[in-house]
């Protein structure tokens, strides 16, 4: 599988990680502008569903007026993402606080209760804010979107991270291939806030 995942679009590195392909999605985009219409979907329990009335979150109460970092990933219960990249985000959540930043929040191509499963199992959802894009298209708005079906998880994320300030992307970092962990990580993001 890791071998497919290498095959994925390359990345070329400058001063920050930026793809190969122009993305949307790069330092200056207004995130909120780019998706318009787009709303995540806070992770939860079925009950918490159901008792909301399957409520969304428009990009503009996520990002309005905030500094954010937000890391985007291939999938919950993946190997990467669940050894290395969610877990060098709860390891420095407090040094994000001491830096000005009102909330860390990780997005996957996977429902809301999928994600809150895997947030739970990782014991992260305290430090951390989980939001599904169940259909993918947050990541197609920003051109984050990768096609990983030759591994069967079909349409996907690239793993990336990015620093938003009121809506604004200042920084983005996006990995070459998805199964790597060079340059989304939280220790990465922190030396350029």
């Amino acid at each position: 599988m890791a071998a497919l995942l290498r095959k994925a679009r390359p990345v070329v590195s400058t001063m920050m990680w930026i793809p190969a392909r122009g993305f949307a999605a790069s330092v200056g985009t207004d995130v909120v502008k780019a998706a318009p219409d787009v709303k995540l979907q806070k992770a939860r329990t079925w009950d918490e569903g159901v008792s909301s009335q399957f409520a969304t979150t428009p990009l503009s109460d996520l990002f309005g007026g905030k500094k954010v970092v937000i890391f985007g990933l291939p999938g919950a219960f993946t190997g990467v993402c669940s050894a290395q990249h969610v877990p060098s985000y709860l390891k420095n959540a407090e040094k994000f606080k001491e830096k000005g930043v009102d909330s860390v929040v990780c997005v996957s191509v996977n429902d809301p209760y999928v994600v809150n499963g895997w947030a739970e199992k990782l014991q992260a959802k305290e430090a951390i804010e989980f939001y599904g894009d169940f259909d993918g298209r947050f990541h197609k708005s920003l051109e984050l979107d990768l096609d990983l079906s030759a591994a069967l998880l079909g349409h996907r994320s690239q793993r990336w991270s990015a620093l938003v300030d009121d809506g604004k992307i200042k920084t983005l970092n996006v990995e070459k291939v998805p199964s790597e962990f060079k340059v989304s990580g939280a220790e990465t993001i922190l030396g350029q806030i």
